[in-house]
């Protein structure tokens, strides 16, 4: 992989972490496209680690929000009159959130690295995930705000995160889905799903580094991975901003429909014989 190519992917990750289309499943279409072998060791790994430039993007972004939910944490454990809080109880509600990816994606490492890269399953996926998408977007009521976010709203949004390990599907369009279904309002979900990936994408990350050190320095090489992680914490930024004033005034509908363009001519593609799927 050569430094362009490390600018061009880390620019897709940042773009599209936070928008509800799959930065992963991008990813992979795009690495492919590239001729790189999808399921190699080094591949994935680069997948994962870029990622943290989207953790460090929202770190920044939402630096107010981080400081105030940390303070009212560290109240909370020493003392319990702050438990009832909002702060502490969003901020717990969090880390409850977070532990159903954790164990999944560990649990399913070895097909996730490998069987779930296949492009049939990122086509699939788009697709099929958007009819999520388009349920929960008419079905939404929107009456709940972030006061009224419980820890039993972020563990089944966690549980519901846990589908994103599957390219295409789309992590944030997984916790933003199933926040509409639990009638949270689009701007609250969508801060939900920021919050939600610093754990599950951080430990991904660190989890790549630590055991795919080798092979990144053997294959795409850590000069690339480093200059992409960087390329991704600036698009992010400017992503997570943009992302935040939409949903504000907009629905889901534009993702849902460029989700179904992207996924329907990748499976043409595919049935064709014009791609392999790997």
């Amino acid at each position: 992989m050569n430094i362009v190519e490390a600018v061009f992917l880390g620019a897709v990750e940042g773009l599209t972490e936070f928008l509800p289309v799959s930065s992963t499943g991008h990813l992979t279409i795009l690495e492919k496209a590239l001729g790189h072998e999808i399921d190699s060791p080094d591949i994935t790994a680069f997948t994962a680690i870029i990622q943290v430039g989207a953790v460090f993007a929202t770190l920044l972004y939402l630096r107010r929000d981080f400081q105030r939910i940390i303070a009212a944490m560290a109240r909370g454990l020493t003392r319990p009159e702050y438990r009832d809080h909002p702060d502490f109880r969003f901020g717990a509600a969090v880390i409850v959130g977070s532990i159903p990816i954790g164990i999944v994606g560990l649990l399913f490492k070895d097909q996730i690295e490998t069987t779930l890269r296949s492009l049939w399953f990122v086509s699939l996926a788009l697709i099929g995930w958007s009819g999520v998408m388009a349920y929960a977007d008419h079905v939404a009521t929107q009456k709940r705000h972030e006061e009224d976010v419980t820890w039993k709203d972020t563990l089944v949004i966690g549980v519901v995160q846990c589908m994103a390990l599957i390219p295409g599907i789309s992590r944030s369009g997984s916790t933003m889905s199933a926040g509409l279904f639990r009638g949270i309002d689009r701007v609250t979900v969508t801060r939900l799903s920021f919050f939600l990936s610093i754990p599950a994408l951080f430990a991904a990350a660190l989890l790549q580094v630590v055991t795919e050190s080798s092979n990144i320095a053997n294959g795409v090489g850590w000069t690339v991975t480093i200059t992409a992680t960087v390329v991704s914490f600036l698009t992010a930024y400017v992503a997570i901003a943009w992302l935040l004033k939409f949903v504000a005034r907009h629905s889901y509908s534009v993702f849902i429909i460029y989700r179904l363009a992207l996924g329907s001519i990748l499976l043409f593609l595919l049935a064709t014989g014009l791609i392999s799927p790997t």
